[in-house]
């Protein structure tokens, strides 16, 4: 199959020619051609490759470092972006302490409080587009700044990709979980979206974040997706916000 057959098959024949690289680029990083924290080929080598000018390989890159896919590093070359490096293992993460020192508040502690295998709801299927009753991994952790416990999750997770996470695997893990899915289960988390309303704790989930029954808390929920917009996991957040503020950058 020629350069132009594969173009044809990646995208509509519409699409400008640096979706189509960029496309391809993408198929290779599905692929596991290239893992996260490794670097990808030179633009030159790039458009040798795909047999276009560095030009268009340059903008397909600049479209995926826009959406943190990859990573520039002066002199050193462009490398697929991990969960693991700091600029980017909290990019989903958009709480923040009111005083706005996230460095100085440190990591949270986390403690995971369940890990089970269970039956996909009706809910759980569609946000991961799977069947009702399709086997589905449910977690369950609470996320403490400076001892006070401020997040309480619960996320599923699509069976199949994640065959073999335990309880105890989470709990031995010392880095950010999303690390952990990539590193060990080759899942990597690329977009996220997410719905926002206030809510009220029900009695478990009030003791589980020290808080007094009625006191509103903040529920983020999210869909993250890997390459291809395949839904991996949906996460229920309970968000304490007496100390801390949900923060988010427009524009």
């Amino acid at each position: 199959m020629n350069n132009r057959t594969v173009l044809e098959a990646v995208t509509p024949s519409f699409s400008p020619l640096y979706q189509q690289i960029k496309a391809l680029i993408l198929q290779s990083l599905q692929a596991g051609e290239w893992k996260p924290g490794e670097p990808i080929p030179s633009e030159m080598d790039l458009a040798a490759r795909f047999r276009v000018s560095q030009g268009t390989v340059r903008k397909a890159i600049d479209e995926l470092a826009s959406e943190n896919l990859v990573v520039r590093r002066q002199g050193k070359g462009t490398f697929v972006a991990t969960h693991a490096e700091h600029q980017v293992q909290y990019r989903f993460l958009k709480l923040v302490p009111d005083s706005g020192d996230t460095d100085a508040e440190g990591p949270a502690q986390r403690t995971i409080v369940d890990c089970k295998r269970q039956r996909a709801s009706a809910d759980v299927a569609r946000a991961l587009a799977l069947r009702t009753g399709d086997g589905v991994l449910q977690v369950r952790r609470v996320l403490a700044y400076a001892g006070v416990p401020t997040i309480l999750e619960d996320l599923w997770l699509p069976g199949a990709p994640f065959k073999g996470l335990t309880t105890e695997r989470l709990r031995a893990s010392r880095g950010p979980m999303y690390a952990l899915f990539e590193a060990e289960f080759g899942v990597r988390m690329v977009r996220a979206e997410e719905k926002i309303r206030a809510v009220l704790p029900d009695a478990q989930q009030s003791k589980l974040l020290d808080v007094a029954p009625g006191t509103p808390l903040l529920s983020v929920e999210r869909v993250a997706h890997t390459y291809h917009d395949a839904p991996m996991e949906l996460r229920r957040g309970l968000y304490r916000t007496d100390t801390h503020h949900y923060r988010n950058e427009l524009g």
